[in-house]
């Protein structure tokens, strides 16, 4: 978390080309009459109310009809009283704009910020009518769907931005088919700044370069995660004045091109996935800022040297694949303000006092390499090191907290993270009156040094996850927007009051903690929040009802594995804004609140493991954007079906209904409609996360729901869903009759299971076509037949299951691999890997004719002719003393043949023999 090199230079770019590139004429002369109609006539709203912003963020319509248009908010004039600039920026303005809009009625337009609002509508096809444009602002704007080709028509554009968030789901996004990026920008030849972040432009493909080719005036090119591949075409070399490309997650190849190195006023080249080392042509560059962050360069930097190297400000070389020695000629480029050569693989010991060679640095990031950072000299107090504002040293294997901070005043960001620091938080800390971020997390602090009483640090955002902090969570002075003091050891109660120092906060987690008592209802103070993360507590008591009522968007409310209590409170209000809801793990009883409906983004419901008495929620079916739905281990009951709702969940991948009292037959009006189980190659595949995005130091914010899942009797938890990832559990509940065939349109799913129900009929071929399956679970019903040779096609089958069936027949080969558990109590079913032998005809218990039938007389026979042949010899032995006299006889002569050397004594038998023995 952290303001980069690229946000500052953007900005600098972004606004001269605001302000340079035009003629405006700002002016408080009288506004034209029709002028003022107009702008009236756009009735602009907001859907927000202004109190759930804090001040920095809101900027709501104030225009005084009374007072003349020219001085209105954001609207600017020329002389003659004709609106020229209009900026409603960041406005959270709802209303729809169509194309008679008197938006564009605004004829003599040179300028218009449309950015960051809430639009939420197709793109409008108005704009071609404000010929006049030289600034056309729409990011982040809300626009959907395809740019339209009056865009095209705006010929004396400067600068264009449409980008939009590059998380945007698809039906939020933007793309660029028909026209395509080559159609937008052919007449668009004086665009010197074109901003075009995650638009779809996947038709375009590796032609895109080609499509630029006639914008030579670009100074500032950003496309970043607009789905570009293939290697850099020469023609983006026609641009001689770029100065900035931003290329970032995109899909490229190939070495850097030299064209990019002969670029004059070339200063950033960001993230273009560009591979080899770093050329020597570099050294001819004569830039102020050197920026080749976030690509593939790798091999050593020892001997690269700049040109005008004491006027070089800014070295930025993150995010590569460098490796070596630290580069100790940094300590030479005594102009440098800022350094940058995190995320690499340099290595050595870095002497802090070296830095005081570069008295001008205010920013450092030495993190993720494999450095050691000498930081506790006895003697380091004296050195006069430069006022740092920003350092960053991350994983840089320190083992306490750097002497030299402590004179470090002007620090307004600390990232002292995942290192090995143990002991107490020190109070020098707390000395410091504005901090940006101070991230600590991941070390090994126990505690805070004491007095804790007044706390005087100004805090924007405080990271202390992951370490061994015990005792009583701390009160922060209000204005903190990021607080996260999840995994820690934390034991006490939470403070009656700590809703009120976290009023502006937008991210609060405490998660993983041994927090206990009830949630304070002053949380329900927070203006704007957009996670709170109480999990895996040991809170309890009810969950006050005004934490349902937040309607701040993309809420994320996160209770899961608490001992919380009573019900979830029917108080969803109208405009509920919840993305994700957990309350997995608690002791919640009750229904499924009707007013949970009214939560149309919902994306995330986790209610599992509770103790919720209700029959299916079928009131939920209109929330289209649901991706997860939980309902596991409850006392949910009845029919899964919702008759006359056609409506569903296209988006649905996980469906948990596990451990319930669900019965009946599984319908296709139930289940037809689950487009996210049926793969789609047209589909994007990138990572589905939840993604939380708050105004933060021009950061991203995101936070990650984790979803519990059972594959193969393994609770298995998920942190990052893929789209790819689909998974149905309807296990341990009444279900009866065949299983449906809409099943078989599912090719997307990945784990199936059906287990402990009443199914019937046999397991049907379809199987065999789902070839993304990775589990299948089918055991404990009443399925018969022979299992389907199908299941052999699935290459991805790591587990089955279909024991205590009814099922018959042999088992294929290609499924011999799995154990004997996997097949076992089914009667009629043979060969490996059980011990039941194919090819003789198996027994039949419900006929007992049928039973004798089966008995093998040649055994019989073989038994009873021993049995009497052995009889015959044992009673000639005990009755005939002959032929017993004869057999012993017989029987010594044998062994004293077989055995030469036994001793053998000849004995006579009888009453006479014993009475010689006896005389002598």
């Amino acid at each position: 978390m952290r303001i980069l090199l690229l946000s500052w230079l953007l900005f600098n770019s972004y606004f001269a080309a605001f302000f340079c590139i035009s003629n405006l004429v700002l002016v408080s002369g009288r506004c034209q009459s029709d002028q003022k109609q107009l702008l009236l006539e756009l009735n602009l709203s907001s859907n927000l109310n202004s109190t759930a912003f804090p001040t920095p963020l809101r900027r709501l319509m104030k225009w005084n009809q009374t007072t003349d248009c020219c001085s209105w908010d954001g609207v600017s004039c020329d002389a003659g009283g004709h609106v020229i600039g209009l900026d409603l920026s960041d406005r959270a303005i709802s209303s729809p704009i169509d194309n008679s809009s008197s938006l564009f009625r605004l004829q003599h337009l040179q300028q218009l910020n449309l950015a960051f609002n809430r639009f939420e509508q197709v793109f409008p096809a108005g704009f071609d009518k404000l010929e006049n444009l030289s600034y056309l602002n729409l990011s982040y704007a809300g626009f959907t769907g395809q740019i339209p080709i009056e865009i095209s028509h705006l010929t004396r554009l400067v600068t264009l931005d449409l980008s939009i968030d590059r998380y945007s789901s698809p039906e939020e996004s933007l793309k660029l088919e028909k026209p395509n990026l080559k159609m937008l920008v052919q007449n668009l030849t004086g665009l010197r700044f074109l901003y075009l972040d995650g638009i779809n432009m996947s038709t375009t493909g590796n032609k895109w370069s080609q499509a630029l080719s006639p914008l030579i005036k670009l100074q500032v090119l950003s496309m970043r995660a607009c789905y570009l591949s293939g290697p850099i075409h020469s023609s983006l070399s026609k641009p001689r004045s770029l100065s900035i490309i931003r290329l970032d997650e995109n899909i490229f190849s190939g070495l850097v091109p030299q064209f990019f190195l002969e670029f004059p006023n070339l200063t950033t080249l960001l993230d273009a996935n560009l591979s080899g080392f770093i050329p020597k042509t570099v050294e001819k560059m004569t830039q102020l800022a050197l920026d080749l962050s976030q690509n593939q360069f790798n091999g050593t930097i020892g001997g690269l040297h700049v040109k005008a190297s004491s006027l070089l400000d800014t070295l930025d070389l993150r995010s590569n694949k460098l490796q070596g020695q630290f580069p100790m000629f940094v300590f030479k480029l005594h102009g440098l303000t800022l350094l940058d050569l995190s995320s690499n693989n340099f290595s050595g010991l870095i002497p802090m006092s070296a830095f005081q060679n570069l008295r001008n640095l205010s920013y450092l990031d030495l993190s993720y390499n494999r450095l050691s950072i000498d930081a506790i000299t006895t003697n380091i107090s004296s050195l006069c090191l430069p006022k740092l504002t920003k350092l960053f040293l991350a994983s840089c294997n320190l083992m306490e907290f750097p002497n030299f901070l402590k004179n470090q005043s002007s620090l307004i960001q600390l990232d002292l993270s995942n290192n090995q620091i143990h002991g107490e938080m020190p109070s020098w800390i707390w000395k410091t009156v504005y901090w940006g971020l101070l991230n600590l997390s991941g070390n090994f602090l126990v505690e805070f040094e004491r007095p804790l009483n007044n706390i005087n640090s100004s805090f924007i955002g405080l990271d202390l996850r992951g370490n061994q902090l015990e005792g009583q969570i701390p009160i922060l002075p209000l204005g903190v927007i990021y607080l996260d003091f999840s995994n820690n050891k934390f034991n006490s109660v939470l403070p009656a009051h700590i809703g009120d120092s976290l009023r502006y906060a937008s991210f609060v987690s405490i998660s993983n903690n041994n927090i206990h008592g009830s949630i304070p209802p002053s949380l329900c103070n927070i203006t704007y929040p957009r996670v709170l993360d109480l999990s895996n507590n040991s809170l309890s008591g009810p969950i006050p009802q005004c934490l349902f009522q937040m309607n701040v968007p993309n809420t994320v409310l996160n209770l899961r594995q608490n001992n919380l209590s009573g019900i979830i409170s029917d108080t969803f209000s109208k405009s509920c804004e919840l993305q994700i809801l957990d309350l997995n793990q608690n002791r919640l009883e009750g229904k499924v609140p009707k007013s949970l409906e009214n939560c149309k983004r919902m994306e995330v419901l986790d209610i599992g493991n509770n103790q919720i008495n209700d029959s299916f929620p079928c009131h939920l079916k209109n929330i289209a954007t649901l991706h997860v739905l939980i309902l596991r281990s409850n006392k949910f009951n009845g029919h899964i079906d919702c008759p006359g709702n056609s409506s569903g969940w296209p988006m649905l991948q996980i469906f948990d209904l596990a451990s319930n009292n669900f019965s009946g037959k599984l319908h296709l009006t139930c289940l037809g409609i689950w487009e996210a189980m049926q793969l789609n190659p047209d589909k994007d595949q990138s990572e589905l996360v939840y993604i939380i995005i708050a105004t933060y130091l021009n950061d991203v914010l995101r936070y990650e729901d984790t979803i519990s899942v059972t594959i193969k009797s393994l609770e298995l938890k998920l942190v990052k869903i893929l789209p790819e990832f689909t998974s149905i559990d309807i296990s341990c509940n009444n279900f009866e009759g065949p299983i449906p065939n809409v099943i078989g349109t599912f090719k997307a799913l990945y784990a199936l299971n059906f287990s402990h129900n009443a199914f019937s009929g046999p397991i049907p071929a379809f199987f065999g076509n789902l070839r993304q399956l990775g589990s299948v679970d089918l055991s404990s019903n009443s399925l018969h037949g022979e299992i389907p040779l199908q299941l052999a096609n699935l290459n991805f089958l790591s587990f089955l299951n279909v024991s205590n069936n009814k099922q018959v027949g042999p088992t294929s080969t290609q499924l011999q691999s799995f154990s004997e558990a996997s097949f076992e109590n089914n009667a009629g079913l043979c060969g490996p890997p059980l011990m039941a032998t194919c090819g003789l005809p198996p027994a039949k218990t419900d006929n007992p004719s049928d039973a004798r039938s089966t008995v093998n007389w040649n055994y019989i026979s073989a038994e009873t002719g021993f049995c009497f042949g052995f009889g015959i010899s044992i009673t000639l032995l005990i009755f005939w003393k002959r032929w017993r006299k004869w057999y012993f006889e017989r029987m010594d002569r044998a062994l004293s043949w077989v055995f030469p050397c036994l001793p053998l004594e000849t004995r006579k038998h009888g009453r006479r023999a014993t009475r010689n023995q006896r005389r002598h």
